[in-house]
């Protein structure tokens, strides 16, 4: 198995509120994707919506990936005025979040 050297994904499940409406929830992806436009070190972001047949999402029903060149990336995104006004934004329309940073490991046979 060889670590990817340097890259660091950033995963967030999210379980929004009910009073969420599905306008708001675009919105919100919307302006998280638009982040890639305004913090340097992230790279890529991608999302989707759980289609699992196996129900053990536990209500979460929000993927998002990000991509960033190194764990001081990601500190620096933290830090920056653009994702504190986000995740603000972010969180109060959010029932519950689960944030995940790791290095990805690529298997090799």
């Amino acid at each position: 198995m060889e670590e990817a050297k340097g890259v660091v994904k950033h995963i967030v499940l999210a379980k929004f509120k009910d009073e969420t409406t599905p306008e708001k929830i675009e919105e919100l992806i919307k302006a998280y994707a638009n982040l890639v436009n305004l913090i340097p070190p992230m790279k890529t972001f991608h999302w989707g919506k759980d289609v699992s047949v196996e129900s053990l999402n536990q209500g979460f029903t929000h993927v998002f990936e990000s991509t960033f060149e190194s764990a001081e990336g990601i500190a620096e995104y933290n830090a920056h005025p653009a994702h504190d006004e986000f995740a603000n934004l972010f969180l109060s329309h959010s029932d519950k979040v689960i944030i995940f940073d790791y290095k990805p490991t690529v298997f090799r046979w």
